[in-house]
């Protein structure tokens, strides 16, 4: 989070997502289900607009720019912010040992899996033939996953939680990438979360499409999951 600086105070805080971005899904997600009204502009990744920039020259996408002109960089910051200043599904675990396990299962995604989801799913951006060796070491990942759904309806239990909205958006990335692979795998309980999330109200309302900023900008009103 920066400090405020040149970023001049708005009537809403403001948004500059991608849709398809995985990180900017997760932050939409929870900026909905903590009902936070948003300025949302959507951007172009090739055609970076000059005030996001200005807010965060790192250039990457969620960015949210706070009525107060602070910055949150971070899609994990966005997500904590919105939560805490409301979470009326109870996402945010409550008790240590719950918070040590939701943020390492987090880290594990961000961290391992995600590197070697985008060698499987960019191969030639790293020089490689194919991602085929990253797909293995990636589906490790979705193995625990897997384990954990099998035995709980949600990452961390009964109920949709942070977890689940943090990772779901990778995880989609990578059965997307080769969907009649995903679909031969013997992860039932995974292929069944992933699906129930596609089919949710929670992700309709985040994946719609919005006109590329400057364009038709305004609030948008983030309702429950």
């Amino acid at each position: 989070m920066t400090t405020p600086e040149a970023h001049p105070p708005t009537h809403l805080p403001v948004l500059y997502s991608f849709r398809r971005c995985p990180y900017a899904m997760r932050a939409r997600l929870a900026l909905r289900v903590a009902g936070q009204a948003v300025e949302h502009r959507e951007i172009e990744l090739k055609h970076k607009p000059a005030a996001m920039l200005r807010a965060s020259p790192k250039g990457t996408v969620p960015v949210l720019v706070l009525m107060d002109g602070s910055v949150l960089e971070q899609s994990l910051d966005i997500m904590r912010w919105a939560l805490k200043r409301h979470d009326p599904e109870a996402w945010l675990p409550t008790d240590e040992a719950s918070r040590q396990d939701v943020w390492a299962l987090i880290a594990q995604n961000d961290g391992d899996f995600k590197f070697h989801l985008d060698r499987y799913k960019y191969p030639h951006r790293y020089e490689l033939s194919d991602g085929f060796e990253h797909r293995a070491q990636a589906s490790v990942f979705l193995k625990t996953l897997a384990q954990r759904l099998a035995a709980n309806a949600y990452l961390s239990g009964p109920r949709f939680g942070i977890a689940d909205a943090a990772i779901l958006p990778f995880v989609r990335q990578f059965a997307h990438t080769d969907k009649a692979w995903f679909a031969q795998q013997d992860w039932p309980a995974l292929a069944q979360w992933l699906a129930a999330f596609e089919a949710s109200a929670g992700f309709a309302q985040v994946t719609e499409k919005h006109p590329v900023w400057p364009g038709v900008a305004g609030g948008l009103a983030l309702g429950a999951l």
